[in-house]
């Protein structure tokens, strides 16, 4: 994040409203001090726990890890611009959060105020393992972003609280809900602690041995929290021992959040097994089990991955916690390959600007939890079949892990874009800005582009006569079937290796390059396997998935098709629309509706234009309908 500084229009917009409205709107959440929306309470459970306020635990189990998510977003804002007021509530914050931890580095407020007889008992149902993970990782975004070690030091008495408790030749243990392997992963790499890769591999490997251990402990605790089926091996990816899953299984999250630590784990200690056995659950996620917009989780039971196919549009939960988890194993991914593949680079680019951003308003005060793929307010929060599903984002949720996780990973979003191996530089994903490499490999970029609105991306390349770069490398996106690259001008075909174009790169010299991908309206289909999408038409230009709202259609998407085969034509960009777009329009057909419930006739169709927008835009103008996949009529 220090090295780049984002100043596109695009991802550089959402940074900078995390960082002018987002962050100071949470915080103002997390204070209890915004009225009319659902109460938090987080950071006075620290003050409890800390005995400054006196009061009663309030909020869900794992409460804490708002705070420290937001603590870790706002640690990544103060690396990117000095904010002396954020820095002086990030700062009052710790003190709370230090003040609270317990002599022996234990830390979770509702074990603290609430029930402290039952602390580790319910390592399946309460995250105390999941709370510390998150604390763990704030206390090493806030180190590495401000060089303080006011919260990292907090976060190791909390990592060495926990490795003195579980592993081998002592206490047994696996999370309930995985965070914690990624975070000690993440301070290993800070402090180069062996203990904590040691207690992150011992946890990914006790997982799903026999005998299975939540399970084990559901048998002798005598309590229950959520009343959780400890049988449901599938929900906690604990039915077989990790190497052998070959299915993503379970809640999402909680399995995103295991194969990241995983795929971290076995890069780290070079273990080829634990490697292998991510590119299995890579594959089981994205060749059946994905949505198109890289959202995972096909059911509100159990917010969880189904059969493989099983994709429904209407009635899934594709959490927005889920892609960016997607997001966070797709990078573990992206630096365990020898040479970088564009294929994990390519999940990343869809699931942050299709679904992370669709996570979240325009103006980043109102959030989605579920991103579906249909949306129809009739049925939405009211059917029974739809009651996980809102057609409107509410201002904040009594569960509300995910608007503080989209402000960390869009705080973060620079250190997605770039990655450096042996003598190579490459570029995963396009926005402008500045990367300043020269004190660590003599060289520096500049980046301008308008994209995703636009596909040309023009590098400035300034190297050093001793700088070890030799190689530029640029991901060629998987929508993109025609691109060219030029050189100082000239035309190049460089070669291309795992989706990335290789152009050598010579010392001490300006070198201009410039990638232009032709960004046109492509019609997507689905595989016959996919039952609901049988006949139907997704849009995309460029990385950017499209949908249709009944704003646009006289308030009904009821019975409408798009034409087969009929010309998509970009209407001009409007910067006043939905800040600022390309809006598409299409011919189609529109059913009336009737009165009868079922007919022998067969029912006219009526010509209609249809209007399509960027799916991360919906529900920026009003409540109402929204289709992404749309049935064909001749």
């Amino acid at each position: 994040m220090k090295n780049y500084k984002l100043s596109d229009n695009f991802l550089g917009y959402y940074q900078d409203l995390i960082l002018q409205q987002v962050l100071p709107y949470q915080y103002q959440i997390l204070n209890d001090a915004v009225p009319g929306v659902e109460k938090s309470h987080a950071i006075e459970n620290f003050r409890i726990a800390a005995k400054e306020a006196d009061g009663k635990f309030y909020g869900m189990v794992f409460q804490d890890s708002d705070v420290a998510k937001w603590l870790e977003a706002a640690s990544y804002a103060l690396a990117l611009q000095p904010d002396a007021a954020l820095e002086a509530q990030v700062d009052e914050i710790i003190r709370l959060v230090g003040k609270a931890q317990e002599a022996d580095g234990y830390l979770d407020t509702f074990f603290s105020i609430k029930e402290p007889e039952h602390k580790w008992q319910n390592l399946q149902e309460c995250h105390e393992l999941y709370c510390m993970g998150h604390m763990i990782e704030a206390g090493v975004a806030h180190y590495e972003s401000t060089g303080k070690t006011t919260l990292l030091s907090i976060a190791e008495k909390a990592a060495d609280c926990i490795c003195a408790r579980f592993g081998k030749d002592k206490t047994r243990g696996v999370s309930g809900h995985p965070e914690i392997e990624l975070a000690l992963m993440r301070l290993y790499h800070a402090t180069g602690r062996q203990a904590y890769l040691d207690t992150a591999l011992y946890f990914i490997n006790e997982r799903g041995t026999e005998p299975e251990y939540l399970e084990e402990e559901a048998k002798h605790r005598g309590w229950v929290h959520f009343d959780m089926d400890p049988s449901d091996k599938e929900y906690a990816q604990t039915y077989a021992p990790v190497r052998k899953q070959e299915d993503a299984v379970g809640h999402a999250v909680r399995a995103v959040y295991l194969y990241t630590g995983m795929a971290d784990a076995g890069r780290t200690a070079g273990d080829d097994s634990l490697l292998a056995a991510c590119e299995t659950l890579w594959n089981s996620i994205t060749a059946r089990r994905m949505y198109i917009n890289s959202s995972i989780g096909s059911t509100g039971t159990g917010e969880a991955f189904t059969m493989d196919y099983d994709l429904p549009n209407d009635t899934n939960y594709s959490e927005t916690c889920a892609s960016i988890g997607l997001i966070f194993f797709a990078k573990q991914m992206l630096d365990a390959s020898p040479l970088p593949d564009s294929r994990y680079a390519d999940v990343i680019e869809r699931a942050l600007y299709n679904t992370v951003l669709a996570g979240m308003s325009l103006d980043g005060k109102n959030f989605f939890y579920v991103n579906p793929l249909e949306a129809n307010p009739l049925y939405d929060g009211k059917c029974v079949t739809h009651k996980h599903v809102l057609s409107h984002r509410p201002s904040w949720y009594g569960c509300a892990c995910c608007p503080p996780n989209a402000a960390r990973l869009l705080t973060s979003v620079s250190t997605y874009l770039w990655t450096v191996k042996d003598t190579a530089l490459y570029a995963n994903l396009f926005a402008g800005g500045r990367l300043d490499l020269s004190e660590e490999k003599g060289i520096t970029v500049e980046t301008v582009t308008d994209y995703p609105l636009d596909g040309v991306i023009d590098f400035r390349v300034d190297t050093a006569a001793n700088t070890p770069v030799s190689v530029f490398g640029i991901r060629i996106p998987d929508w993109c079937a025609m691109y060219q690259i030029t050189v100082n001008g000239e035309p190049v075909l460089p070669e291309v290796i795992h989706g990335y174009a290789r152009i050598p790169l010579p010392a001490g010299c300006i070198t201009q390059i410039r990638l232009t991908c032709t960004i046109t309206p492509q019609r997507v289909f689905a595989n016959t396997s996919i039952r609901e999408d049988l006949g139907c038409v997704a849009i995309m230009r460029g990385p950017l998935l499209y949908c249709i709202e009944s704003v646009d259609h006289d308030g009904d998407l009821r019975g409408i098709f798009i034409k087969k085969d009929s010309p998509i034509t970009e209407l001009p960009y409007t910067r006043s629309l939905l800040n600022g777009i390309v809006p598409l329009q299409m011919e189609g057909y529109r059913i009336p509706p009737s009165d009868a419930l079922y007919t022998y006739q067969r029912p006219a169709a009526e010509p209609v234009t249809l209007y399509a927008i960027p799916y991360y835009a919906w529900d920026n103008r009003g409540e109402n309908e929204m289709k992404v996949w749309l049935h064909e009529m001749e």
